[in-house]
């Protein structure tokens, strides 16, 4: 996944640092107890450069998490969304994954000592052209109902705070160790939530639903497809989804940073619709992919220039 990091760079606390010399202590508060948050970002290759595609929103998203477990970020949500350009100019990156980390450093130990912790911030970016395989986009993907529920807790579903992860990593290895690529969760009332690290969107009768978010994250590109959707005159709902109407959908896909749109072609191996990506997920797969390369300036203000 990482290329040429010999000349690669992560910023750290206010510095560039070489990306092979980047480390953390092993008594890291947050290595032991998971207290701290993080965010996936993704720019773009534009006509005019590099751009980051809902870069505000997502450093938001970030202090918004930190602030849910009593972590004060030593920045500014502006000084960090300039670091995050930083760091892909760094790099001589016009597109690439973003990850902004914030945990909590090794000056004492034990779960009382939040207190007496330095907080930190690291950016990292690197290439990372697919997160699937490439022809996922077009042919779909394979998932299946994971035997894993969503946390119970919406503080831990509803914020990519790093020690709630468990759930999802189980998950998708689960899942592909039964032979499928991904996986769905269910939430404790027994409606769908979301896969290991998206979001859901189902089509019936060229309408579309998604579930609600009381035991989902409510992803940026969730947001965004919902707009585009609205924008494009489609129906939208968001919902609680049985798995019957998973299977019962004449289309599907997971909406994701990493993943953008991808469809999916077979639950629990049954097919979901004809098999193949929908006409509607087409749709808006082209018009995702447009948005994000600055081909269409209606949304411009979702794109920050490198």
């Amino acid at each position: 996944m990482f290329l040429n990091t010999d000349s690669k760079f992560i910023w750290l606390n206010g510095n560039f640092q070489p990306f092979d010399d980047t480390n953390i202590h092993l008594l890291s508060n947050t290595l032991h107890y998971g207290m701290g948050v993080f965010e996936g970002v993704r720019a773009y290759e534009t006509g005019s450069g590099g751009a980051i595609f809902r870069l505000h929103d997502h450093t938001k998203r970030l202090f918004d998490a930190a602030s849910k477990i009593n972590i004060s970020i030593p920045y500014s949500i502006e000084e960090l969304c300039n670091a995050q350009k930083d760091s892909m100019s760094k790099n001589n990156l016009l597109e690439g994954y973003i990850r902004p980390i914030v945990f909590l450093g090794s000056e004492s130990m034990g779960l009382r000592s939040q207190s007496s912790l330095s907080i930190n911030v690291a950016i990292a970016c690197w290439e990372w052209p697919s997160y699937m395989n490439p022809e996922a986009k077009r042919n779909g993907i394979s998932v299946i109902k994971s035997p894993f529920q969503q946390y119970d807790n919406p503080l831990y579903s509803n914020n990519k705070i790093i020690g709630t992860y468990v759930n999802s990593i189980m998950a998708v290895n689960d899942a592909i160790a039964k032979g499928a690529e991904e996986a769905i969760l269910m939430d404790k009332n027994g409606f769908i939530s979301e896969g290991s690290g998206e979001n859901l969107f189902i089509v019936k009768d060229s309408c579309l639903y998604t579930p609600k978010t009381d035991y989902c994250l409510n992803g940026i590109t969730r947001q965004s497809v919902i707009s585009i959707a609205q924008d494009l005159n489609y129906k939208i709902e968001e919902k609680n989804l049985t798995f019957e109407d998973l299977l019962e959908a004449d289309e599907a896909f997971y909406s994701g940073t990493a993943v953008e749109i991808t469809p999916i072609t077979t639950v629990n191996k049954s097919r979901i619709g004809s098999g193949s990506i929908g006409c509607i997920t087409e749709v808006l797969q082209k018009k995702y992919s447009e948005i994000v390369c600055g081909q269409d300036q209606n949304y411009s203000s979702w794109l920050t220039t490198i």
